[in-house]
């Protein structure tokens, strides 16, 4: 099994950053595909980012150009740095492990999940 550890949520004003951590545990030599979930109140959860074994990575249309995904495959964490941020871009931010089958990805496990909240 992968155990996934995240940090780094807070609150921040508008137009600041924010560095999420996420540290991953156990079985993660199966893990192929990194990737940053997120939620916020009353809407469906949202992948932000993803990150390869090859280090390939696809971010969502509304962070391109501000967030950036990261790894320290020496510490088996990977990162996501959030700059400019909105006020729309408060959410509970997961991280998630995700191991490939037949072509196709599937979950291993998520993190618990960190607050991030933007003010205006």
């Amino acid at each position: 099994q992968v155990q996934l550890v995240e940090s780094g949520g807070g609150l921040v004003q508008a137009g600041g950053s924010l560095r999420l951590s996420c540290a991953a545990s156990g079985s993660i030599s199966g893990i192929k595909r990194m990737g940053w979930e997120r939620q916020a109140p009353g809407k469906q959860r949202e992948l932000v980012a993803s990150i390869t074994s090859d280090d390939s990575t696809d971010y969502a249309d509304s962070v391109k150009g501000r967030f950036t995904f990261s790894r320290d495959s020496a510490k088996n964490t990977v990162y996501l740095q959030m700059d400019r941020l909105k006020p729309e871009d408060t959410a509970v931010y997961f991280c998630k492990a995700e191991g490939v089958s037949g072509g196709y990805y599937y979950a291993l496990s998520w993190g618990q999940g960190t607050q991030v909240t933007v003010s205006s």
